[in-house]
């Protein structure tokens, strides 16, 4: 396992840094129902504004079955961004196991019509029994 649970990626001046935490209060793992709240803080260090349009994700469980999530901006909104500037959301992961991996990228337009992937690399998602169990 990597020495950080999160993630700090920068593709095409995009910066991507994600983190994660266990939700215990609204998870209840005697049904194997998880809840993890995801942060993310996409900021553009390039040169150009650019345009959130689409998200994609890649969530993993500790049983290592798959979920693809896609689907337009992000909670919600379409972030345009200049030079220097900044977006934060939360938003949440439910799973049916105490821990798991996120990872997936973002579909960026500039104001030329061009378009680009910024990636999220991969972050974890651990509840407090997996930690307290490792």
């Amino acid at each position: 396992m990597p020495s950080s649970p999160d993630s700090d990626t920068l593709s095409e001046g995009i910066r991507v840094r994600a983190s994660a935490r266990f939700v215990p209060d609204q998870s209840d793992p005697l049904a194997n129902q998880y809840l993890f709240a995801y942060r993310i803080v996409i900021s553009n260090e390039g040169d150009a504004s650019a345009k959130l349009l689409t998200r994609k994700w890649i969530i993993l469980d500790a049983d290592n079955d798959r979920e693809d999530v896609e689907g337009p901006g992000v909670v919600g909104e379409f972030p345009d961004l200049a030079p220097g500037e900044s977006f934060e959301y939360v938003s949440a992961c439910p799973l049916t196991t105490s821990w798991g991996t996120m990872e997936g990228d973002y579909t960026f337009e500039r104001a030329d019509g061009s378009r680009f992937k910024a990636q999220v690399g991969r972050f974890f998602l651990v509840s407090d029994k997996h930690k307290q169990d490792a």
